[in-house]
């Protein structure tokens, strides 16, 4: 009987289930409080689809969304969707700050004031600054 319980216990090392609900679920399938698996869904879900609050994976659809692909409030990724109007690009691609010199010699995105970084946040079509450390950085947001 002892062997039964034991058998449904899931963890990182464990077969995933087809479908998983709970507190850090291991399915194909996952739902519940950071859910892992194919398809993701839940409070911190991780998967290559998540769904959810925070979501970590290769497309996500969250408020807080960190992937490939990402949708959401505040996102990180390659390609990214939000509805905020401050939003902006780190690839910087379409503008003449960074030189294709050696990387000794291109422009640093960090200011030693705010004034310096809120000027950069006009050349790069943001708004504001923010605070990194010691220095500051262009945008309202990372």
């Amino acid at each position: 009987m002892e062997k039964e319980k034991t058998s449904d216990i899931q963890h990182c090392g464990a077969k995933p289930k087809k479908i998983a609900f709970g507190i850090a679920p291991l399915g194909i399938v996952s739902i519940g409080i950071v859910p892992m698996g194919v398809v993701s869904i839940g409070i911190v879900p991780m998967g290559v689809f998540s769904f959810g609050a925070v979501a970590m994976g290769i497309l996500n659809l969250s408020i807080v969304g960190m992937g490939i692909i990402s949708s959401g409030i505040t996102t990180m990724g390659v390609w990214e969707y939000s509805p905020r109007r401050s939003s902006h690009n780190h690839t910087l691609n379409s503008k003449s700050l960074i030189k294709k010199e050696s990387n000794s010699k291109q422009k640093s995105m960090l200011f030693n004031t705010r004034v310096e970084a809120e000027n950069m946040a006009k050349t790069l079509g943001c708004v504001g600054a923010h605070k990194m450390g010691n220095k500051w950085m262009a945008c309202n947001s990372n």
